[in-house]
């Protein structure tokens, strides 16, 4: 089982379960951080003292405040960690649900396991620290879907920024002229329109509005 553990999470409630958990594991040495900068940091200082932790479970989401963050977000934090030390163990321990964002910790950032935090959270997360411990992968039940083939849709950060725009309310127009003031492309009419058709059929919508419930209901948006 592991044996060096870092939690980073500014609540401390949420760490208190968190280290009842470890403690039901056999794990006592485990340090606890309310940055991601902090985390960072005690990372790499132990890797370089050579007692490197075997394991970081991270939030993602870090309430800001005065003091300036180089990595302010778990996922900022996480992705830096896995391009630098892919041989690190990750757990993100999040109330984050939208599977587009799942996916992206999951398939880009390698994460090892992904943990909703909820009424089963704790549970679950004891159940990911086992099966990450051998090697294997873990996701909570609600968010499993995420990596599963049959959910395996041809869409980018591009077309959620579209269905987001036309969620609020934006015509295909105002969407053009957004996308054009904030440097985004494609930005023409005919680009955005053609997107979202491509959209409208690949999620089998019968018009934007059912659209835009589709992807809400897959956790995309």
């Amino acid at each position: 089982m592991f044996t060096k553990v870092l939690i980073s999470d500014d609540l401390g409630s949420i760490n208190q379960g968190v280290l009842s958990v470890l403690d039901n594991l056999g794990i006592n040495n485990v340090q606890q951080v309310q940055y991601c900068d902090d985390a960072y940091l005690k990372i790499k200082r132990a890797i370089l003292d050579e007692a490197p932790y075997d394991l970081l479970i991270t939030d993602l989401s870090f309430k800001a405040d005065h003091r300036e963050q180089k990595y302010p977000s778990g996922e900022d934090l996480i992705r830096a960690l896995k391009q630098e030390h892919p041989e690190l163990k990750i757990i993100a321990y999040s109330v984050e649900d939208r599977l587009q964002k799942v996916r992206l910790l999951m398939n880009t950032y390698h994460t090892d396991a992904y943990v909703c935090k909820g009424r089963h959270g704790l549970v679950e997360l004891e159940k990911a620290i086992q099966l990450v411990y051998d090697n294997k992968n873990y996701l909570s039940p609600q968010v499993a879907q995420a990596i599963s083939h049959k959910t395996d849709l041809e869409i980018n950060d591009y077309d959620i920024e579209l269905v987001k725009l036309l969620s609020n309310g934006l015509s295909q127009e105002d969407i053009s002229i957004h996308l054009k003031d904030n440097n985004i492309s494609p930005s023409s009419l005919s680009s955005v329109e053609k997107r979202l058709n491509k959209l409208r059929i690949q999620f089998k919508a019968n018009n934007a509005i059912h659209l835009v419930a589709i992807v809400k209901d897959l956790g995309l948006i």
